[in-house]
C-alpha cells in the first residue's frame, strides 16, 4: 500500500510541477494584462473565452468523457478509439464554425460591440483547434505521461506571455491582444502534438468500419458520452453566466473587474486542472483493475486529505486576498470583495471530481443531469435576483451557492450507485465555517480585522480536521526521510 501511495504521489508531482510553474507565470501575465488594458477591454476578452467554450461543449458531444471511460477497457484499440471520438466532434465544430462565420457581424457586435475579420477568424480558429487539443492532451493524460503534460503547459504559458508582449506593442489597449495570445499558443502546441501522435502511431493500421474483439461501437460511445452535455453546459454556465449577467445588467467595465477577480481564481484552478489530469485516469484504472474494497478504501483516504487541503487553500486565499489583489493594479481593486465567495468554485469543483466518479464507473451519467439541472436553475435565479442590485458581489454569491447545490446533489446521486463512505462531517463543518467567514470578509471594510479573523478560523479548521493533519504530517515526514536516505 505504501508503494502504491508513493506511486500516486510521484504521478501527482509529475503533473503538478508544470502547473505550479504555470501558476507562477500567471502571476506575471495577469498583472501584465490588467495594467495595459482598461476594464472595458478586459471585459470584452472575457466574452471571447465564454463563447468559444459553449461552442466547444456542444461540438465535443461529451466524447472526451467516453475516451476516458473506455481507454482502459480490456482489448480496446486505443488509436481507433481516439479517431472514433475525434471525427464526430470535428465534423460538428466545422459546421458550427461555418455558421458563426456566416453571421459573424451579428455575433461579434453582440458579444464584443466590435466587428472585424481577425476577431471572427480567432473565434473560429480557437474553437476548431480546441477539439484537437482536448483529445491530444487526453491521450497524454491517459498514457500517464505527466512530464510531457507539464512541459507542454509551461510552453503554452510562456508563448501566451510572449504574444501578449508582442501584440500590446502592435494593438495597444485592445481586447484582441488577449484573443491572439490565447489562440496562437493553442495552435502551435496542438499542431506539435498532432505531428507527434501521427509519428508514434505511423506503423499501426486501423479500420473504423471493422469491429475488433474489444472495440466500442459509435452507438455505445455516444450513449455514454452525450448525457455529459448538460453537465458540461452547467460547468459553462457556472463559469460564464455570471459574466453574461453582469454584461447584460451592468457594463463591460464591471465585467472586466469581475473577470480580473476570476483570473485570481483561475490561478487556483490550475491546481484543479492538475488534480483532474492525474486523478481521472488513476480512478478509472483502479476501478477496472482493483477489488472494490481496495478502491473504496483508497478513495476515502484521498478524499479526506484533498478536502482538507482544498478548504485550507480557500481560507488562505481569502485571508491574504488583500495582498493577492495588489497584482491586478489600481483599476481592478474592486475584485477584493469578490474573491471570498469565488474561492469556493475550485474547492467544490475538485471535490466533485472525486465524489462524482462513481456515476461514471457504473455508466449512469444521465443521473448527473438532475444535479446539472438544479444547478442551472439555481445559477440563473441567483444571477437574475442578485446581479442587478449587487453587481459582481451578487454574481460571486450566486456562483458559490450554485456550486454547493451541485456538489450536494451530485454527491448524493453518485453515492446511490457507487456507495463510498466519505468522511463528509468534518468537510461540512469546515465549509460552514468558511461560508460564515466569507460573508464577513465581503461585508467588512476593515481588512486588518478580516486578516486576524481569517487566521483564527483557519486554526479552527485545522482542529476540526486534526486526524487528517496528523496523517499529512506523517506522509511528509516519510517523504523527507526517503529523500535524505536517497541523497
Amino acid at each position: 500500500m505504501k508503494e502504491n501511495k508513493e506511486s500516486v504521489f510521484k504521478s501527482f508531482l509529475e503533473y503538478f510541477y508544470g502547473n505550479f510553474i504555470v501558476l507562477l507565470l500567471g502571476l506575471i501575465s495577469t498583472p501584465l494584462i490588467t495594467r495595459v488594458m482598461t476594464e472595458a477591454e478586459y471585459g470584452r476578452s472575457a466574452m471571447f473565452q465564454s463563447v468559444v467554450s459553449v461552442v466547444y461543449i456542444f461540438a465535443i458531444l461529451g466524447l472526451d468523457q467516453g475516451y476516458i471511460r473506455f481507454f482502459y477497457q480490456e482489448n480496446i484499440n486505443r488509436k481507433k478509439l481516439f479517431y472514433q471520438c475525434l471525427y464526430p466532434a470535428l465534423t460538428l465544430i466545422l459546421i458550427m464554425s461555418f455558421i458563426y462565420y456566416m453571421f459573424a457581424g451579428v455575433f461579434n457586435s453582440f458579444l464584443f460591440e466590435r466587428n472585424s475579420i481577425d476577431v471572427t477568424l480567432l473565434v473560429v480558429g480557437y474553437a476548431i483547434t480546441s477539439i484537437f487539443e482536448r483529445f491530444l492532451f487526453l491521450n497524454i493524460r491517459m498514457d500517464r505521461n505527466g512530464k510531457l503534460y507539464s512541459n507542454l503547459n509551461i510552453l503554452s504559458k510562456v508563448l501566451y506571455i510572449s504574444f501578449i508582449l508582442i501584440f500590446v506593442r502592435i494593438l495597444g489597449d485592445d481586447f484582441r491582444v488577449v484573443l491572439y495570445a490565447l489562440t496562437l499558443p493553442l495552435v502551435i502546441v496542438t499542431f506539435s502534438l498532432f505531428v507527434r501522435f501521427i509519428i508514434i502511431g505511423r506503423g499501426e493500421k486501423i479500420s473504423l468500419t471493422k469491429k475488433g474483439p474489444g472495440d466500442v461501437t459509435e452507438r455505445e460511445l455516444l450513449k455514454y458520452s452525450v448525457p455529459f452535455i448538460p453537465m458540461l453546459l452547467m460547468e459553462w454556465l457556472l463559469s460564464s453566466m455570471d459574466k453574461w449577467s453582469i454584461r447584460i445588467f451592468n457594463d463591460f467595465s464591471e465585467t472586466g473587474v469581475y473577470a480580473a477577480a476570476m483570473q485570481i481564481i483561475v490561478l487556483i484552478l490550475t491546481i484543479k486542472i492538475t488534480f483532474v489530469a492525474f486523478w481521472s485516469p488513476i480512478a478509472m484504472e483502479k476501478y477496472e483493475k482493483e477489488s472494490e474494497e481496495v478502491c473504496k478504501s483508497f478513495f476515502v483516504d484521498m478524499f479526506s486529505k484533498v478536502q482538507f487541503l482544498c478548504v485550507s487553500l480557500a481560507y488562505l486565499l481569502t485571508t491574504f486576498r488583500g495582498v493577492v489583489v495588489l497584482l491586478l493594479g489600481e483599476r481592478f481593486r474592486g475584485a477584493i470583495k469578490l474573491i471570498p465567495f469565488l474561492a469556493l468554485m475550485p474547492v467544490l469543483s475538485i471535490l466533485f471530481e472525486m465524489t462524482g466518479q462513481g456515476v461514471k464507473f457504473v455508466k449512469k451519467v444521465k443521473y448527473l443531469n438532475y444535479a446539472s439541472f438544479a444547478a442551472i436553475c439555481c445559477n440563473l435565479l441567483g444571477n437574475t435576483l442578485l446581479v442587478p442590485k449587487y453587481k459582481g458581489i451578487g454574481a460571486a454569491l450566486a456562483t458559490a451557492i450554485t456550486y454547493i447545490v451541485y456538489f450536494a446533489i451530485g454527491t448524493y446521486l453518485a453515492d446511490k450507485f457507487y456507495p463510498v463512505k466519505y468522511r463528509l462531517k468534518s468537510f461540512i463543518a469546515s465549509l460552514i465555517l468558511y461560508s460564515g467567514y466569507a460573508a464577513f470578509a465581503v461585508v467588512t471594510e476593515d481588512q486588518l480585522m478580516s486578516f486576524f479573523v481569517g487566521i483564527i478560523v483557519t486554526i479552527i479548521h485545522c482542529i476540526i480536521n486534526i486526524d487528517v493533519v496528523k496523517a499529512l504530517l506523517e506522509t511528509a515526514i516519510d517523504i523527507v526521510k526517503k529523500m535524505r536516505n536517497k541523497s
